[in-house]
């Protein structure tokens, strides 16, 4: 049994690493600055978790290992007090890198999807009989509400991020590509370094290892030629026959959840898992935490359909907006949409403003940009906020948006919802902070943390 400190243990990748060594009979110990409905279940689940001022007064020489999240400083206390007691220090991605290097490991990667698809090869991979590991950035029903699965196979599943070149510490046996697209600028200099990052990632594919790469993503195209004479290289698309097959058995919509469908049945495939689970196992996905989590609720007295979604990125709400329409073509959709960190907000600003000037929606409601902790620019944020970008959205010629709103906090956004919104409307939730606590403001029998 080790004893493992986890700084940072609130992140939805901390926590999922936190619940492995927990359920492989480890001690865990962690902090935070906030509590969250993470830490709250984590200590239920025997995690020991300081929260407040990370001040390193937890730390002692007992520890076999600390583990901290890569968002954090090298200054953070806790850190630097770990490294004065000389123990083992890992970030994030080097301890999920040393832990994998022991599994058949099968890396699911990209700008957009990886927990989708990260979900539905886990499921198949179930329905096969494999009982695979799995570690995924949102909470899954099938795993308990968990973001963590322990199986008793060899195989282990895992998202791979991109973020600050995060899985260069990983040597995977299969790699998952579903799209490369500009994004995490703060960090990339330019869609070309992302390019570069990502085929350096790739390389790390053994010879007999297998690439499987969304052919219709115009960025991928080049990855087929490149490394087909590397690696073993499969692909698909929307337009195999499949494809129709699945747009009419997902319970979860759009054509990009199809197109993450297919990659996961790529997999299955290269596994000799018989389609007929496939699908099956397909078929039955209803969807994760925050991933198009739909529930009909009532709020105001009034009966509607609410719908919670991480989608941050211009692309990710094009997609998902479009999906929502076509899936409701005659209900009044109404977006609350929160921006995540000034600096993805400022690097994608132009994005933001085409994607919103054209989203198949009739009322977007804009509240402030989530701050990220340690990861912001003072002068960006000097720059920006989303009261200007609500302003130019309104400037912008506008095909289907009607109303635009901008409130800075979420109780102003309640009262103009229980004034305006009606029987059978449509209400989505949007964003990578906190403004899934909105749903509080929506049922206040739960309180927030």
């Amino acid at each position: 049994m080790k004893k493992i400190y986890f700084i940072g243990i609130g992140g939805i990748g901390m926590s999922a690493l936190a619940r492995f060594y927990l359920k492989k009979g480890n001690q865990v110990f962690g902090s935070d600055l906030v509590a969250s409905e993470i830490t709250k279940k984590l200590k239920e689940e025997g995690a020991k978790i300081y929260i407040g001022p990370q001040n390193g007064k937890f730390l002692s020489l007992d520890f076999d290992l600390v583990i901290y999240s890569p968002a954090i400083f090298k200054s953070h206390p806790e850190l630097k007090k770990a490294k004065k007691l000389s123990l083992k220090t890992l970030s994030y991605p080097q301890a999920l890198g040393e832990i994998i290097k022991n599994y058949f490991s099968i890396a699911i990667a990209g700008t957009h999807g990886k927990s989708t698809t990260t979900a539905l090869v886990s499921l198949i991979l179930i329905k096969g009989g494999f009982d695979p590991n799995v570690i995924i950035g949102t909470k899954l029903k099938e795993f308990g509400d968990s973001n963590c699965r322990v199986g008793r196979s060899n195989y282990f599943v895992f998202e791979a991020d991109e973020w600050r070149a995060s899985f260069l510490n990983y040597f995977p046996k299969v790699i998952i590509l579903t799209n490369i697209e500009k994004e995490h600028l703060d960090y990339y200099k330019n869609l070309n370094q992302i390019l570069k990052t990502f085929k350096k990632f790739v390389k790390h594919l053994p010879k007999n290892g297998f690439l499987i790469v969304n052919r219709d993503d115009k960025n991928l195209k080049e990855f087929i030629k490149i490394f087909k004479k590397r690696t073993n290289v499969l692909s698909y698309s929307l337009k195999q026959k499949e494809a129709r097959i699945l747009k009419k058995i997902l319970k979860i919509p759009g054509d990009f959840n199809v197109s993450n469908a297919l990659a996961a049945l790529t997999l299955a495939r290269l596994l000799k898992i018989p389609d007929i689970l496939s699908f099956k196992a397909l078929s039955e996905y209803k969807g994760a935490w925050r991933r198009f989590q739909e529930e009909k609720i009532e709020i105001f007295g009034k009966k509607i359909i609410l719908i919670n979604d991480y989608a941050h990125h211009p692309t990710e709400i094009k997609v998902t907006l479009k999906a929502i329409r076509e899936k409701y073509p005659s209900k009044k959709i109404y977006c609350i949409f929160q921006p995540h960190q000034y600096q993805r907000t400022y690097f994608l600003y132009e994005d933001f403003l085409k994607t919103f000037s054209k989203v198949p929606i009739d009322v977007l409601i804009l509240t402030e940009i989530y701050e990220v902790k340690g990861r912001e620019n003072l002068k960006i944020k000097k720059k920006i906020s989303s009261k200007n970008l609500a302003k130019e959205i309104e400037s912008k010629k506008r095909k289907n948006l009607k109303e635009i709103k901008y409130f800075s906090n979420f109780k102003e956004i309640a009262e103009f919802l229980k004034r305006k919104i009606k029987n059978g409307d449509v209400l989505i939730i949007m964003g990578a902070g906190d403004i899934y606590q909105f749903n509080f403001y929506l049922k206040p029998s739960k309180k927030p943390l």
